[in-house]
């Protein structure tokens, strides 16, 4: 059987005042066309559907739409859990219109899904924190572990008081328990995640930019070797680059978001996995690299007009524009540069000089006139930059009111 893994879509984000409806739009397409061109038979969503808790009236008519879609009106199961962005209840609230369409939506951990039947497949077994689904097409199982993101506060509430155990032994005992009595080599065996989990032994990996952070010091780190023997591919979601933590023949990955969603993002090819499963059996899986959406770009430049330049060859981009000068952009050159790109999301002046200090404001001539007084001052305060003229006009206009 075939299985498509994806995460972290963050309908509805923004990046600062730019709105990126329009690429999740085309790519939510794009991650359904590959859907149906590699005739998958399953489709994981491995949390942060939404980017904040009250998801916008377009955001969630997308979201309602490509599950719809990605499920072939019921032909195709299609699972999602929430992420840290996500409202569990609101994730869990349209669930039985949802199940009429073949969408199985989980917003709790520990959530127990009420078993049904479509013509492509039925649940046939369900426990807290666990499905098994039966495809129409194989004669075989398809055995699910999931576990969508939960808080401190939930987490206590769904896995008890002790923290002294720590979380990675609690949900490894939790994780082991439920394969123990269901995961057996007659069926595919996988387990699904929104977490912040790492190889022991391995670099912390760094969370997003911009992301909420899950990792809070090192007592609650989730490491790979908590995963059952019997699980043949972990699907996580929160990290927005693709990474397999695990092996070639037990993968544990992280697909990334479908879009670059920061600048620390900025070159990222974004993938969804595709995997290829039977029982008892290595899986094997590949990442297909998604097409759409803008790129993001960080450059930086010391002149205004090769800036310029290259903004009007590059259109079709977010920029985070640094400009290195001795002075302060002018009103006329800022003016310019926006006008030549309209996806500059940041422009910051950047200080040449970096030597000067705050120490040299004790060498200003105090007996000088007041506009010299305040261009001294001026450059004592950012880092050597000069006044430019636009600075000194306002100045003379304040001086005179």
């Amino acid at each position: 059987m075939k299985i498509l893994h994806t995460a972290d879509w963050h309908l509805g984000k923004r990046l600062d005042r730019f709105s990126r409806l329009e690429e999740q739009v085309l790519v939510m397409n794009e991650i359904e066309e590959i859907a149906d061109d590699q005739k998958v038979d399953l489709v994981l969503i491995a949390g942060d559907l939404f980017d904040n808790f009250n998801p916008g009236v377009e955001a969630t008519e997308l979201f309602y739409k490509t599950l719809k879609r990605l499920s072939r009106s019921g032909k195709r199961p299609v699972i999602a859990i929430s992420g840290n962005h996500d409202s569990p209840n609101l994730i869990d609230a349209p669930d039985p219109l949802a199940r009429e369409c073949g969408i199985i939506l989980i917003g709790h951990p520990k959530a127990e899904i009420n078993p049904f039947e479509l013509g492509g497949f039925k649940i046939t077994r369900s426990v807290s924190g666990f499905i098994e689904i039966q495809l129409k097409n194989q004669d075989f199982p398809v055995r699910i572990l999931h576990m969508p993101y939960a808080n401190e506060v939930r987490l206590k509430e769904y896995f008890g008081e002790n923290k002294e155990e720590g979380l990675n032994h609690v949900l490894a005992e939790h994780w082991k328990k439920i394969a123990d009595n269901f995961c057996d080599d007659k069926g595919v065996n996988l387990l699904m995640a929104h977490l912040y989990m790492n190889k022991k032994g391995m670099p912390l990996l760094d969370e997003p930019e911009g992301e909420k952070p899950i990792k809070i010091g090192n007592a609650d780190l989730i490491f790979s070797d908590t995963i059952p023997r019997q699980v043949q591919y972990t699907a996580l979601g929160h990290l927005h680059g693709f990474r397999n933590i695990g092996t070639a023949e037990k993968p544990v990955v992280y697909p990334s978001s479908p879009l670059c969603y920061s600048f620390s993002e900025a070159g990222q090819t974004k993938f969804v996995s595709i995997i290829q499963a039977q029982p008892n059996q290595n899986v094997s899986f590949e990442i297909i690299a998604l097409q759409n959406g803008k790129h993001l770009v960080r450059k930086t430049f010391n002149d205004v007009d090769k800036a310029i330049e290259w903004l009007t060859e590059n259109q079709n981009t977010l920029v985070e524009l640094t400009l290195e000068s001795e002075t302060f952009l002018k009103a006329e050159e800022r003016k310019r540069i926006y006008q030549a790109h309209h996806g500059i999301v940041h422009l910051i002046p950047k200080v040449k000089n970096q030597e000067f200090s705050e120490n040299q404001l004790q060498e200003i001539n105090l007996n000088q006139d007041i506009q010299s007084l305040f261009k001294d001052y001026f450059k004592s305060k950012n880092h050597g930059q000069e006044a430019n003229e636009d600075l000194i006009d306002l100045f003379d206009e304040i001086k005179n009111l």
